[in-house]
């Protein structure tokens, strides 16, 4: 049977398995985050302690996303997928133990945090810099655009699953199919036929000159250093879902468990439909207007949000930032790996890893210090309104330099 365009990369036997696993991971994944914000806001009932979690989940991507990228250039890369998707079982499945026997408290949730922000790391980047991998360039983008639908797909069924756990048994359950997601995804990455092996290297080299060629390779490569500065406006401003989302939902619209996973869905279904969008109708590398105008628009949402106190508003909203903000982040994706050389792809995703998951830690504390010191309209003002005028001014510095060029 013929699969329609927008599918056509589940024809490569080890794609399907790989778009499985990454599925199943990311359900749990988010299980897991609507549950850890949950646990943390009925243990502190505070922005800030929440920020400084998401702080210590996502922190480690600034200090390991380089040499990951490294490594990844270095190792199998399937190998590095099943190892950190045992840890990160491991982190889900203490949590609940801890839940189920009483005894938990801030601090666990703060190391665990820390602990899966680790191997969270080294799994992203093995995993982006492997899509090439399973499927051969011709089909990167389809790849790509399907591998963002799966991750926003989560965003549907697992904030709503976690909403409907935590809401008819508890936060411990959630965050036992979490660690079984994990579980199942190992599973289903040790069948793939692919290992992501690292081509021989003409020389022998350090990890720390690895990641200096490839920071040299990404800054003097027009193309991907213009993608790389869309998509640190887009990921600093615009992907804050697990901070921006409760927030709205608990202290703006006096939603509970089911209304957080509501909203997290709605951005889920944006995002769905943005992704499929982008692997459709752009069979190429997404051209730079494109990922401009996608940052713009996902920026001039959170302004709107800023208004908002409706709760089907906020939905509407928050549908418009997930479509938006996925065609931009999935294009900067399909634009790095399409733009990037073999030998040095798994530096350039480090890169797009380090930006795409390193800004949040940072954005994360500051949205809870403002959040918490004026209000949430003013936290969603000002990350649109900065967004905007970041992009306009890399737009013009873009413009100047083709003008005196020419």
């Amino acid at each position: 049977m013929r699969l329609p365009e927008a599918l056509r990369s589940l024809r490569h036997r080890d794609f399907r398995a790989f778009f499985g696993a990454q599925t199943i991971s990311q359900i749990g994944t988010w299980m897991h985050s609507v549950a850890q914000a949950w646990l943390v806001l009925s243990l502190t009932n505070s922005p800030l302690l929440l920020g400084l979690i998401n702080m210590l989940h996502w922190g480690p991507i600034l200090l390991l996303a380089l040499p990951s990228g490294a490594i990844a250039d270095r190792v199998a890369k399937r190998r590095l997928l099943i190892v950190t998707q045992a840890a990160q079982a491991c982190t889900a499945l203490t949590l609940a133990t801890l839940l189920a026997t009483g005894v938990v408290a801030y601090w666990h949730v703060g190391i665990l945090a820390l602990c899966a922000g680790l191997a969270n790391t080294l799994f992203n980047v093995a995993k982006n810099s492997f899509v090439t991998e399973t499927v051969g360039r011709d089909d990167v983008v389809n790849a790509v655009a399907l591998s963002s639908a799966a991750f926003n797909g989560a965003r549907i069924v697992g904030p709503a699953a976690a909403g409907l756990v935590i809401a008819s048994v508890g936060v411990a359950p959630a965050f036992a199919v979490s660690g079984a997601g994990y579980l199942l995804s190992l599973v289903m990455l040790a069948t793939l036929r692919a290992e992501g092996r690292p081509p021989r290297r003409a020389r022998a080299t350090t990890i720390r000159q690895d990641i200096a060629e490839g920071l040299a390779y990404a800054l003097d490569t027009p193309g991907i250093r213009a993608v790389l500065g869309v998509l640190f406006v887009v990921s600093f401003c615009v992907f804050n879902f697990s901070m921006w989302v409760p927030l709205l939902a608990r202290n703006v619209l006096g939603q509970g468990a089911q209304g957080l996973g509501f909203l997290l869905a709605a951005v889920g279904v944006g995002a769905v439909c943005g992704a499929l969008t982008l692997g459709t109708l752009v069979p190429r590398e997404p051209p730079l207007a494109l990922l401009d105008a996608g940052a713009a628009a996902a920026c001039s949402v959170l302004l709107a949000l800023s208004l908002i106190e409706s709760v089907w508003l906020t939905a509407v909203a928050l549908f418009l930032l997930g479509y938006a903000g996925v065609i931009t982040a999935a294009g900067c994706n399909t634009a790095l790996q399409l733009g990037s050389s073999d030998e040095l792809r798994g530096r350039v995703m480090g890169l797009f890893t380090l930006i795409h998951g390193g800004c949040f830690p940072i954005a994360a504390l500051l949205i809870g210090a403002v959040s918490e010191r004026w209000n949430e309209g003013t936290s969603l003002f000002v990350w649109g309104a900065g967004g905007l005028a970041v992009l306009a001014v890399l737009m013009a510095a873009r413009h100047r330099r083709v003008v005196s060029t020419t």
